[in-house]
């Protein structure tokens, strides 16, 4: 699947396009394979307890933030540069997001509640889709 954000259909008067749109910008927006890995990864490191278990989440936290930043401009490469900024942050914002939902290493912050995440999550994924994105002027039939 293309990971690329579709353009706006605002003006379309289908419903059904709409919707498609919105889901279609949610999903995209989330970069899959960074967030798998990082649950992966922090399922490993919980398991041992003898190393300091919180520095090594800090510090892949970074790591992976700068990896999302990396993927989502190789998948956006040769693209409009201000469509592909915009969806770097969108999609690392995504990450941290996340991250911060799923508690690891926020959890040590004497200000975080599990709760706190949910809400978080839960209202950047109902905004996110609703930024508009027109990207070099395409078109909906080039999208299939």
């Amino acid at each position: 699947m293309i990971r690329r954000l579709a353009p706006s259909f605002l003006d379309e008067t289908s419903e059904e396009i709409k919707v498609n749109h919105y889901f279609e910008n949610l999903t995209k927006s989330i970069p899959s394979e960074i967030v798998m890995a990082w649950v992966t990864l922090t399922g490993l490191i919980k398991t041992d307890d003898n190393i300091p278990q919180n520095t090594i989440l800090w510090i892949l936290l970074a790591i992976f933030i700068i990896l999302t930043i990396a993927w989502t401009y190789k998948k956006n490469s040769g693209r409009e540069k201000n469509s592909s900024i915009l969806q770097i942050a969108i999609s690392t914002g995504s990450f941290v997001i996340w991250v911060f939902a799923l508690g690891e290493p926020f959890s040590s912050l004497s200000f975080y509640h599990p709760v706190y995440g949910s809400i978080a999550l839960i209202l950047y994924s109902l905004i996110v889709p609703l930024i508009p994105m027109n990207v070099n002027g395409c078109k909906r039939q080039n999208l299939r």
